[in-house]
């Protein structure tokens, strides 16, 4: 098969592939002004429905791609390789084979699904493929295959932390685990195990891990991939299918007062033509999306620009953490599927085991002292 290869050698390190995001196709920004969106009895362009927005392509573009656009064969060897590879672990495991390596497969990932899939133990004591919907699509916007949602900056990279937001977030770590880690990130140090406050949002079934809620809202990369929208004239309603997460937009308002925060923050929005405008403020400081503080602002665009695809772009701003803004976009793609509960709660068994074993741990330490 021609450059699935050439794909591998896009370095993929386990931070990297829990930060993927989605999408398949869409129309390009003047197709949709020559499209009519339908209307809503208030006379808005109906968004509602259910979406899907797995993909194969990051959130930030990988080291070693220069370019936004994708040439189609590399896009098609990418998409290529990821059918095979499902389908490969989809057969029938054989009774005679070899076990595993130590500590899993160690050899460099082909696609940013691989490497996320042997990150969550896939290989060794975690999920099989059974449970997966990674995705077996590149993003396309603009008629473009794209190596990255992030569009700006030009290197498609989150701009580096400043010198504020560094220091925040190593006092932060020091004591605990990142509120938005993902399923695979790191123990913590000792102490993170001290109470279930210091433990990641996900793991706590709290919010969705990746930004899967938002905003931004992301893919979720492994499973429950579906958003649903529901419009009112007063309202829009974002359903999330991991951990039915669920934002309430209003329209038309104006933000709470600062002392008013919360999870996902405080969404208003209004319509700019046929593209709904959501600036979100008013962020909690228990979530820290990527390291942000409590000022952290999104400004989100949704455009429908044809029967089954919304664009959908954002804009991340926070000078206490980054120096400049910084953009994505990528689109959402119409499903039939529905959407079923993930019945995630933080009180779930594994978490009383987590919290006994660290106890224990500081016992059997104690002793050795």
């Amino acid at each position: 098969m021609r450059s699935a290869g050439s794909y591998g050698r896009w370095t993929v390190v386990v931070g990297a592939a829990m930060a993927l995001t989605s999408g398949l196709h869409a129309q390009t920004r003047a197709d949709a002004t020559r499209w009519t969106p339908p209307r809503t009895l208030d006379g808005h362009p109906d968004l509602q429905g259910v979406y899907n927005v797995e993909t194969l392509t990051p959130v930030e573009r990988p080291a070693g791609i220069t370019s936004l656009v994708l040439p189609r064969e590399t896009a098609d060897a990418l998409e290529a390789y990821e059918r095979q590879r499902v389908a490969r672990s989809a057969e029938p495991s054989q009774a005679d084979r070899r076990a595993p390596p130590v500590g899993g497969e160690t050899s460099v990932p082909k696609s940013y699904q691989e490497a996320l899939f042997r990150a969550g133990g896939g290989v060794v004591g975690g999920y099989n493929n059974f449970w997966l919907a990674m995705g077996e699509k590149v993003v396309v916007v603009n008629g473009e295959r794209r190596s990255s949602i992030i569009v700006d900056p030009a290197d498609g990279k989150v701009p580096a932390m400043n010198a504020e937001g560094t220091a925040r977030n190593a006092k932060v770590l020091a004591g605990r685990v990142s509120p938005d880690a993902a399923e695979n990130a790191a123990g913590g140090p000792p102490t993170a195990f001290d109470g279930p406050e210091l433990r990641p949002l996900a793991e706590r079934c709290i919010l969705g891990f990746g930004s899967t809620s938002g905003p931004p809202t992301l893919p979720n990369y492994f499973y429950n991939n579906l958003k649903q929208i529901v419009q009112t004239k007063d309202a829009v309603l974002i359903l999330n299918e991991m951990i039915h997460d669920v934002r309430i937009i209003r329209m038309n308002g104006k933000h709470a007062p600062s002392s008013l925060r919360s999870w996902m923050g405080d969404s208003i929005g209004w319509w700019d033509g046929n593209t709904l405008v959501v600036e979100t403020t008013n962020f909690t400081d228990k979530t820290q999306f990527r390291g942000s503080g409590p000022d952290l602002k999104v400004t989100e665009r949704f455009l429908r620009v044809d029967p089954q695809t919304i664009l959908y772009r954002f804009t991340v701003e926070d000078p206490a953490t980054w120096d400049r803004p910084w953009t994505g976009e990528y689109p959402w793609i119409a499903s039939n599927e529905q959407i079923y509960e993930y019945a995630c709660h933080e009180g779930n068994h594994s978490f009383g085991g987590i919290l006994r074993g660290a106890r224990l741990a500081d016992t059997e330490n104690a002793k050795k002292d």
